[in-house]
């Protein structure tokens, strides 16, 4: 059995045709999305009716709760920019979306459990089980990683919500936690605060299993942005310079 892992879409509906041509080419049996999907990129519409053609199950995700409610229920350290730029990001987003697109993302889940071979289960979430706004990073602590999930019943547990692409062991019994990083915005967290650069491919991951046996792959699939640029540019997006100028181009 193979289970795609895919997160943190937010808003790239081109970005999300380039995993799922990889996966026609690497086949699945279920496609399970860790949420951030609408809110930040410059088709979030295409991404609605993208997912509804998958009908994958979908996590809810901060970014997701956070542009149906507008309540930021995180403690990221911001400024006043920021937040006038993602404020203004929200309004256009929600402008794109109908009634029933809306509809569509509150019944984003806070979890999902899959069924594994040989009686194993995988628990997907957002940020952790219990909030899609815990942040869990390759340097976490073990013990901070084990308060997040250690009393969790799970051979295999999967979060998005960094951007990150990492595996962790959770105990001393084998269980595993991992993060298949972001098909839609993709970057490096080591970059100079105001200079970041997105990357130009899209990030996921396959759990396989079979019988008593678990393998995990993560995959990084390039794309050509241009037509991402392109739609930023047509699109009326507030900011799309911005964001064009972060993927390289001008």
């Amino acid at each position: 059995m193979r289970v795609a892992v895919i997160s943190d879409i937010h808003g790239n509906r081109i970005a999300l045709d380039t995993v799922l041509d990889d996966l026609r080419t690497h086949p699945a049996d279920q496609i399970i999305c860790l949420g951030d999907a609408i809110q930040g990129g410059p088709q979030p519409a295409q991404v609605v009716r993208r997912l509804q053609e998958l009908g994958c199950p979908v996590v809810m995700g901060n970014a997701d709760a956070w542009l149906l409610s507008g309540v930021d229920t995180g403690n990221e350290i911001t400024n006043e920019e920021r937040e006038r730029t993602l404020k203004a990001v929200r309004d256009w987003s929600l402008v794109q979306l109908s009634p029933e697109d809306k509809a569509f993302i509150q019944e984003f889940r806070p979890t999902v459990e899959v069924e594994l071979e040989a009686g194993r289960k995988l628990l997907c979430f957002h940020g952790s089980p219990d909030s899609f706004d815990d942040i869990m990073l390759p340097d976490t602590s073990q013990e901070d990683l084990f308060k997040f999930l250690g009393r969790h019943n799970a051979d295999a547990m999967a979060g998005g919500h960094t951007h990150v692409q990492y595996v962790r062991r959770i105990g001393a019994d084998g269980r595993i936690f991992f993060n298949p990083g972001s098909v839609g915005l993709a970057y490096s967290h080591h970059q100079p605060e105001g200079e970041e650069r997105m990357d130009p491919w899209a990030e996921y991951a396959v759990l396989t299993s079979e019988g008593s046996r678990l393998a995990l792959e993560f995959r990084r699939v390039p794309y050509d942005v241009t037509p991402l640029l392109d739609t930023y540019r047509s699109s009326g997006r507030p900011y799309a310079d911005r964001a064009v100028t972060q993927y390289g181009g001008r």
